[in-house]
């Protein structure tokens, strides 16, 4: 037995993937605003359909992992984790600025720390605010990012991440292995998972494995009445399995990302994006989150993205056709 929708929250949400699709082809095409009729979605900050389309993944993909050819493992291990701990291109930079580029030999954790300290001392936002990290004295530092720092150290061992890694058989595998390190809780061990299979060290399916964060959770609980018993994990790769069915149901003309389908990854993430724009379409479905804090302010012009070369994906065709229709979501 399939679980239960709430069917109107369910046909927002395939409605809302296709509709932000089209959101960002238009941005790309370089039309003119507002790109969408949807009140919400113009008012409102929302992610991409694609977790891989935002910003901060296009960040990493294009200048973390792929900005140079001639990292090693241990140093496309080290980027991608560093990177994705504070999630945010601005501590990146910083870095980057101050002590040159983040390579196996030109890290040290007591120098990191150092800048990472001035910074934090003036009141510079190091983190983003995007993942909830555990932020305990897991190495014995007060301050967080001097245990992270400390966490790279200790993956960076002989015999650590970088060799475990080499060795995975699966995305799963892959999150088993950063979820048993210190300070990594079960989401962020996703989102590395993730990260690391965007670089050319692995090359799993991403619909492998799943893992629910906090907001799509919300979710999840807001477009199902009943569950039937299944984990996230299954209900996520149950909905990417029958996203082609739904969106013909709804008849929805669904511009996908250059061919490939919408993975679990991104099905997670839209699940977070729902519980976001149920705030304001469905306000009686309650949550501990009553309301969108982020407004939507477009800045530069998007540039042509860049995604993982193994992928194949050309984004030169990013322009939708010229009479498609808008996509009406409810409100």
């Amino acid at each position: 037995m399939p679980p239960v929708p709430r069917q109107e929250v369910l046909d927002a949400y395939w409605r809302l993937a296709a509709e932000r699709q089209r959101i960002l082809f238009r941005r790309l095409a370089g039309d003119a605003g507002p790109w969408t009729e949807d009140p919400i979605l113009a008012e409102y900050k929302f992610c991409n359909a694609y977790r891989a389309s935002d910003r901060v993944s296009q960040y990493l993909i294009r200048e973390v992992i792929y900005g140079r050819a001639d990292y090693t493992a241990e140093d496309d291990v080290l980027r991608i984790v560093l990177f994705r701990l504070f999630s945010k291109p601005a501590t990146w930079e910083l870095l980057v600025d101050t002590l040159g580029d983040v390579t196996v030999e030109t890290f040290r954790s007591d120098g990191f720390g150092r800048v990472l300290d001035d910074a934090f001392s003036r009141g510079r936002k190091l983190y983003t605010g995007a993942f909830i990290l555990c932020a305990n004295r897991a190495f014995g530092h007060d301050r967080k990012h001097r245990n992270h720092l400390a966490l790279l150290e200790l993956m960076l061992r002989p015999g650590g991440l970088p060799q475990s890694l080499a060795n995975a058989k699966s995305l799963r595998e892959l999150y088993d292995l950063l979820a048993s390190y210190p300070l990594i809780g079960p989401f962020m061990a996703y989102q590395l998972a993730i990260d690391l299979n965007y670089s050319e060290l692995c090359s799993f399916s991403e619909n492998e494995h799943a893992v629910a964060g906090p907001g799509a959770k919300r979710g999840i609980t807001k477009c199902f009445v009943d569950t039937v018993g299944w984990d996230d994990d299954r209900l996520i790769r149950w909905m990417a399995d029958r996203q082609a069915e739904e969106f013909e149901r709804l008849n929805l003309d669904f511009e996908s990302l250059y061919g490939r389908p919408l993975q679990a990854i991104d099905i997670q993430n839209l699940f977070c994006e729902l519980d976001k724009y149920s705030r304001v379409a469905f306000p009686d479905l309650k949550s501990n989150r009553t309301r969108i804090k982020a407004r939507f302010a477009p800045t530069a012009a998007l540039p042509t993205p860049f995604y993982p070369p193994k992928w194949g994906l050309d984004p030169a065709p990013a322009v939708p056709p010229a009479d498609a229709h808008q996509i009406a979501l409810p409100i």
